[in-house]
């Protein structure tokens, strides 16, 4: 009684940046706050990215001014993008927006009321009676929260599609006046983007074609970590998101994923020398070298992480569901050989998904 999923889509905005241009822009616009430039360029050189996207081009944030405007153009570019990352995927899968039984949507860089999902609903052609689900506020865990949400919902309707959508469009959150390290490290790290996931549960006709069948979830766990609320998230105000980063991440993941990870397996009769791949959310270089301590493995097994890093920058809730997107493309896992999908959040708060790929079973 597995959920299937049958495509992972990323999009990205038109507006292709490389970081030194990024750079050059940010640290002007941090001219009042007092910033040492070459502190800027330095925490940008260290982030591992060399290219990112942005729904505007890069002079045009200035003119954004107050929070209403920014948060106007979140809706706008984020039903443009979520709704083309819908409609790939369905596509993809063989199946239109009329298939449709749930809808999840996650976003932690804009506020929509009605949500996107809804906005999307009937642009692209949603029924009537889709089942919405919003996930708002979960950061960059909730991509891989998300694929586990789908799961929940298709247990209760075996013979129904799920999609996911994500739109994060992190450049519209930068404070320009915000000289915080905060504020500095995330100028040089997160890019926009968006991405689908297409599921569907074990008894739809689509469940058992081994054309169409990326990968089955098997499980899935959560974890919220005590006394951590404060390492990552967002303090709102009249300016809008004020980015909230700790410098502990990385200690608390070599703190806690080792240890969840093996009892994850454990409780699935597994171990780490049964997994054969791994999609982990590209969270920066100290965060990722932290991951690979925590799960015992070298760079090459983040490899599509690292390179999903370097191409597009951390996308937040999107990025992990790109890296997922790239692994099927670029560096298929064996059949039948188990996956992790991982990521971690604001709570501070880590998902794990158990993923197999189709095949014979090991």
């Amino acid at each position: 009684m597995t959920m299937r999923v049958l495509s992972v889509r990323g999009v990205l905005p038109e507006h292709r940046h490389r970081q030194e241009e990024i750079t050059e822009v940010f640290a002007a616009a941090l001219g009042e706050a007092a910033v040492d430039r070459g502190v800027v360029e330095r925490f940008h050189r260290n982030t591992g990215v060399e290219t990112r996207h942005s729904v505007l081009p890069l002079k045009e944030y200035a003119q954004l001014g107050d929070f209403g405007r920014s948060n106007d153009l979140f809706i706008r570019a984020g039903v443009e993008l979520g709704g083309r990352a819908v409609v790939d995927a369905l596509k993809d899968a063989g199946l239109t927006p009329a298939d449709v039984d749930y809808i999840v949507s996650c976003t932690a860089t804009g506020l929509a009321v009605p949500t996107l999902e809804a906005r999307v609903a009937s642009r692209i052609g949603l029924r009537p009676d889709v089942v919405r689900l919003p996930l708002v506020g979960l950061g960059c865990v909730a991509g891989a929260a998300g694929v586990a949400r789908l799961s929940d919902l298709l247990r209760g309707r075996p013979d129904g599609v799920a999609v996911l959508m994500s739109v994060e469009l992190c450049s519209l959150t930068l404070q320009r006046d915000d000289g915080s390290l905060g504020n500095i490290v995330a100028s040089g790290l997160f890019g926009d983007g968006a991405a689908a996931v297409v599921a569907v549960g074990p008894e739809h006709p689509l469940a058992s074609s081994e054309d169409r069948v990326r990968c089955e979830v098997l499980a899935s766990r959560s974890r919220l970590y005590p006394d951590s609320e404060r390492t990552m998230g967002w303090d709102i105000g009249a300016g809008g998101f004020k980015i909230v980063l700790d410098s502990s991440v990385p200690d608390l993941v070599r703190r806690h994923v080792g240890h969840d990870v093996r009892g994850f397996l454990a409780d699935h009769g597994l171990s780490e020398d049964d997994l054969g791949w791994y999609v982990a959310h590209p969270g920066g270089p100290k965060v990722i070298e932290a991951l690979q301590e925590a799960l015992g493995v070298g760079r090459d097994a983040l490899r599509v992480t690292w390179e999903s890093l370097r191409r597009v920058g951390n996308l937040s809730s999107s990025s992990v569901l790109h890296v997922l997107a790239d692994t099927f493309a670029h560096r298929p896992p064996a059949p039948g050989s188990y996956g992790l999908m991982l990521a971690l959040g604001p709570g501070f708060c880590s998902e794990l998904v158990l993923l197999r790929a189709p095949g014979h079973e090991r």
